[in-house]
């Protein structure tokens, strides 16, 4: 008998078939204008026919960033994007008709994941002002909620939890015997992680990804912290051979050379200061709190300007509906000084 999973066959996914090449890409949080020429040919130029034809091994660079993080690699997992790793957890710490909480709006595929394996997905929605109360979450953690996702900072809305506010979660979620996840996708524009409570406890893990300030989209590579044992049940679920060598090759070298993480985070803070700067001076509402994003509220239609945006302008951008106050608003990552200025003089021009 055929068979066919009922979770699989209601599943509504979105797939982006629109090639993007040639065109300013601020729509999905990617460094829009990458790492450097040179940076990636002196990566490249000793890659040989062998390099490209065995299958890659991880043990080096999981050491590497295993120093990196101060720990070792008994308590680290690479996964193919973190995307890979969120997918893990959600399969393995949680069961069929399971209790998921995690706020919205917020990455979309916590969700996807969660109806793909039959999970009962949880949303705790943001006040109108675009907070995010920790009550509203503590709330919802009850005996029968299986895992917590929680985002530092989140994606879109880009707030952040204090110490306080984290451990008043977290003190909830382990009373109701609750794993939590903490995706920190976007942790390097905003440098206050919570990787020591992952380290240092079970039943919590975080999240992250070498495709946003690392600029390494293409290669898709990340990676879950997490307690021992919690990691080798997220390794369980990996495929063989999961990560890419070119992916660990350019990894290394950005962690490796001096001065480079910092470098990146300045061009980034550089440009979204200018936006900020040149969005106030022009009377626009916008939300921009942490994140390589921002919320801008147009003057005229957001779902006809990024029609235009991407016609005449050649620029990518997103639109969001009903964000609080902001109402229909565009969503535009943030990059360095050149493409920001670029995108408000579109703005000015067509926002009109």
């Amino acid at each position: 008998m055929y068979y066919l999973d009922e979770n699989i066959k209601n599943l509504n996914r979105i797939f982006d078939q629109n090639k993007r090449e040639g065109f300013l890409r601020l729509d999905l949080n990617e460094n829009p204008e990458g790492l450097s020429q040179k940076f990636i040919d002196e990566v490249l130029k000793d890659v040989t026919p062998e390099f490209v034809a065995q299958y890659p091994e991880t043990l080096e660079f999981t050491q590497i960033l295993a120093n990196y993080l101060g720990t070792d690699i008994e308590h680290i997992c690479l996964t193919n994007g973190s995307s890979e790793g969120i997918r893990q957890i959600i399969e393995a710490f949680t069961s069929p008709n399971g209790r998921i909480v995690g706020v919205t709006p917020t990455y979309a595929m916590f969700e996807v994941y969660s109806k793909m394996y039959g999970r009962n997905f949880v949303p705790v929605h943001y006040t109108e002002n675009l907070e995010m109360p920790v009550e509203k979450i503590i709330k919802e953690l009850t005996p029968e909620t299986q895992l917590l996702i929680l985002l530092n900072p989140n994606n879109p809305m880009g707030n952040t939890y204090s110490d306080e506010e984290f451990n008043q979660i977290l003190t909830a979620a382990k009373k109701n015997e609750i794993t939590v996840l903490v995706d920190e996708a976007y942790m390097y524009f905003y440098p206050h992680s919570f990787i020591d409570f992952a380290l240092n406890d079970e039943h919590i893990f975080v999240t992250r990804t070498f495709s946003k300030l690392f600029s390494l989209a293409g290669c898709r590579l990340g990676y879950v912290v997490g307690w021992t044992e919690g990691i080798k049940m997220v390794q369980k679920l990996c495929t063989p051979h999961n990560v890419n060598a070119f992916a660990m090759r350019f990894a290394k070298a950005i962690l490796q050379k001096d001065g480079m993480i910092d470098e990146l985070i300045r061009l980034q803070k550089e440009g979204k200061d200018f936006l900020i700067t040149e969005l106030s001076q022009n009377d626009y509402k916008f939300n921009a709190k942490e994140g390589n994003f921002i919320f801008i509220k147009p003057k005229t239609s957001a779902e006809n300007l990024v029609l235009r945006m991407k016609n005449e302008e050649k620029i990518l951008i997103k639109t969001y509906s009903g964000i609080g106050n902001l109402g229909n608003c565009l969503r535009v990552t943030t990059g360095g000084i050149k493409p920001m200025k670029r995108f408000m003089e579109a703005l000015l021009k067509l926002d009109v």
